[in-house]
C-alpha cells in the first residue's frame, strides 16, 4: 500500500480540526505541532486499515454489481429441429 498522502490544504485542515477536537471535547489547547503528530500517527497506524476496510467494501461492492451482470445472461435453448439425431 502506498503511503496516504495528504494536499498541503487537506493536511491543514485536518490540523485545524484535531485542534477544534482538542479544545471543544477536552478542553485543551495543543499546537500546530502536537495537532501534526498525532495526524501522522494516525495516518500511518490507523490509515492503512481504513484503507483495508475500503478495500473490502469495494471488493464486496464489485462482487454484487458482478452477480447482476451474471443475473442479465439469456438462457439458451436448443430447437429440436437442428439437434442431431443419434
Amino acid at each position: 500500500m502506498k503511503e496516504i498522502q495528504l494536499t498541503k490544504e487537506q493536511k491543514q485542515s485536518s490540523i485545524e480540526d484535531i485542534k477544534s477536537y482538542f479544545f471543544t471535547e477536552k478542553d485543551e489547547e495543543i499546537t500546530d505541532l502536537a495537532a501534526t503528530l498525532l495526524l501522522d500517527f494516525v495516518l500511518t497506524n490507523i490509515g492503512p486499515h481504513i484503507y483495508n476496510q475500503a478495500l473490502n467494501d469495494a471488493h464486496s461492492l464489485m462482487s454484487e454489481k458482478l452477480e447482476d451482470i451474471y443475473g442479465l445472461e439469456k438462457s439458451i435453448k436448443r430447437s429440436k429441429k437442428y439437434v442431431a439425431k443419434e
